[in-house]
């Protein structure tokens, strides 16, 4: 049987800033039936995000970006990491509108077709944030240079690659964040089947 009661005795907010904490007491039934003890628990409320694995099937090549990330430096990582487009969901805003925005924003080109792949959450165990997962068809011939908003920080490298090199440098342990991790796999297990897909629309194809 799933536990499925849950009992919030309080929830606080101990911090706000660009990110917030809320703290929970709570308890909940655990698999035998019975109700738990109180716990204490602290969330990350950051928001939710869309990632895209942005393709070229003509070309067989995918958009990487590399930018500073603060969580990797505070983790002892090198801070300029390899990723996939990604942003913050907007109040309001359609998951794949913000998959269109995006990739103008931080690779410069159109998504001409948008597959959805996946949603899933992040770190479960202390952030409500989670990814909805796209995969866009892009023309990669004019990909490359600097990119991002100034006035939030950004400072964005972007470069087309072959898929083969993608998957090589993700084999070797060089790309290290999630979203590009779990985008990447998935294209490798899909691209047969996008391909199908694509041969079959023009390249000026809008998504359906």
């Amino acid at each position: 049987m799933t536990p499925n009661e849950i009992d919030i005795l309080a929830c606080e907010t101990p911090y706000k800033g660009y990110l917030r904490i809320e703290r929970f007491r709570l308890r909940h039934t655990l698999f035998d039936g019975k109700m738990g003890p109180e716990i204490s628990r602290e969330v990350l409320q950051r928001g939710h995000a869309v990632g895209v694995v942005l393709y070229d099937p003509d070309r067989n090549a995918v958009v990487l970006i590399e930018q500073f990330r603060v969580g990797a430096l505070a983790a002892g990582w090198e801070p300029w990491i390899t990723e996939i487009v990604a942003g913050i969901i907007d109040v309001d805003e359609m998951p794949a509108d913000v998959a269109r925005r995006e990739t103008l924003e931080e690779a410069g080109c159109e998504i001409l077709d948008l597959v959805p792949v996946y949603s899933y959450l992040v770190s479960p165990g202390c952030s409500s944030e989670t990814v909805r997962l796209f995969c866009g068809r892009i023309d990669a011939s004019n990909i490359g240079g600097i990119f991002g908003l100034q006035d939030e920080g950004e400072n964005i490298r972007v470069s087309a690659v072959p898929l083969d090199e993608a998957l090589r440098r993700l084999q070797s342990g060089n790309i290290v964040s999630s979203v590009a991790i779990i985008g990447l796999q998935w294209l490798a297990l899909n691209q047969a089947a996008l391909r199908a897909r694509w041969s079959t629309l023009p390249r000026s194809a809008k998504d359906t």
